[in-house]
């Protein structure tokens, strides 16, 4: 009799150590796919690195600085990291040594990430993610904006302290999840919002105002974000839940296709996202309003189509529009659905801003593949081929055709000061700003 309850005690035992070790796990899976959820590891690595290693330059307003090295590391990692110091650093921007850290880090959008996933987030960086031993760059900032004890008083004033409930009462509970996952971990709104002069964005969340995601105000690398909310003409009005889906997951749609820092997010982060927080993102960003009620909406013309249909390129810049983008773009300005985007209503186009369109002229880009999507399309560069003034030309041609009516003419000098830019990429497109600089 007590050789069986020996026994039974044992089995019990071994029972209890496999449930934990599976529960473990489990959670450290849980982490990691959070960890793309906020694609992490977009920042913390850099180019040709190891995985969250840290050392990629960011430039910012201030200077260029580097990301930190988040592995498991004891000596230049966050192996002695507690989970108090983690949560601490991640949704409160205080280092482990009671510095403030820079916000390009974005805690203040991390501060609402529940106590249950920040729990799954420390353990997969600390077992599910391997040590790499790497010191990299404190800062490229000059003293004395270097000092950092200017930036507990910018914490302390912009920063939220308390992580709100995850569904307020009567939400839906699949738009609860999107915003859930759009104010948090996704920190769509460090692009997509505009910021003051103090650097903080205008609004962290929907209710503080529709400043929140309605686009960049300034350039990031070179590329502008567009707006998220309902605005007919240069935001999401025109798109249905399912078109933003679509360009979640795959990175195009029948509207447009991915460019930029966006590539990134697409590649690195939205494709692993399951279906159901897709949708629910898509769900939740479908249902803000316009920024602008009284923005006149998009209305198409196909004047500029007739004309180039009969040959007739005396506008300026449709010459080289159609020497140089009519064979993938057409001349009528619609694209091949989700394989070249369509230039006629493209909110890109229509934005305020143009820099992310001189860009993509200059320096081309490369529309990732991804799972269910695995054709890559390269736009080649053209910047070592047109001077500044063909840019501006064709990109005004461009943000002025098919009912396209833009709210700005863009000058040869705007185009010669992003080409000299060193916020503009190297590693899109088949030019180097270097090359670029050597025009004909």
């Amino acid at each position: 009799m007590k050789k069986r309850i020996v026994t039974l005690l044992l089995s019990a035992m071994a029972f209890s150590a496999v449930a934990a070790d599976n529960s473990g796990q489990d959670l450290v899976k849980r982490g990691e796919y959070l960890a793309r959820a906020g694609d992490c590891v977009a920042c913390h690595t850099s180019e040709g690195g190891k995985p969250f290693a840290g050392g990629l330059p960011m430039a910012t307003p201030i200077g260029t600085i580097y990301s930190t090295n988040i592995t498991p590391d004891k000596t230049s990692g966050i192996g002695d990291y507690s989970y108090d110091d983690f949560q601490k650093a991640v949704r409160h921007g205080i280092a482990k040594n009671g510095d403030t850290l820079y916000p390009a880090m974005p805690y203040p959008s991390y501060a609402v990430v529940s106590d249950d996933d920040m729990h799954a987030l420390y353990a997969y960086f600390m077992h599910g993610v391997a040590p790499v031993s790497q010191s990299n760059h404190a800062t490229g900032i000059p003293w004395p904006l270097s000092m950092r004890w200017p930036l507990a008083v910018w914490r302390k004033m912009f920063a939220p302290e308390v992580a709100p409930a995850l569904a307020a009462a009567g939400e839906d509970p699949v738009q609860a999840r999107g915003r859930y996952l759009v104010e948090g971990l996704g920190h769509c709104g460090a692009c997509h919002t505009p910021r003051s002069i103090t650097m903080q964005e205008k609004a962290l969340n929907n209710r503080q105002g529709t400043d929140y995601l309605s686009g960049s105000n300034a350039p990031i690398d070179g590329w502008t974000a567009t707006s998220l909310r309902g605005d007919d003409r240069d935001g999401l009005g025109r798109w249905s839940t399912s078109d933003i889906a679509q360009f979640l997951r795959y990175g195009r749609n029948d509207h447009t296709a991915v460019f930029g820092g966006m590539t990134d997010v697409v590649q690195h982060s939205l494709q692993y996202l399951s279906a159901d927080d897709i949708n629910a993102i898509a769900s939740y960003l479908k249902s803000l309003s316009p920024r602008d009620a009284s923005q006149p909406g998009f209305t198409a013309n196909d004047q500029t189509a007739q004309a180039l249909w009969k040959g007739d390129d005396h506008q300026t810049g449709a010459a080289q529009y159609v020497d140089s983008c009519a064979a993938c773009h057409k001349t009528d300005g619609t694209g091949y659905t989700r394989f070249f985007p369509a230039l006629k209503g493209n909110p890109v186009v229509l934005a305020q801003d143009p820099a992310s369109l001189i860009h993509i002229v200059l320096t081309g880009d490369t529309l990732p593949g991804v799972n269910g999507a695995p054709s890559a399309v390269t736009m080649p560069a053209f910047g070592w081929r047109l001077n500044d003034q063909q840019v501006a030309d064709v990109v005004n041609f461009i943000r002025n055709s098919w009912g396209n009516t833009a709210s700005s003419t863009v000058s040869a000098d705007q185009v010669a000061d992003m080409r000299k830019s060193a916020t503009i990429s190297t590693k899109q497109g088949a030019a180097t700003v270097e090359g670029l600089s050597k025009q004909p």
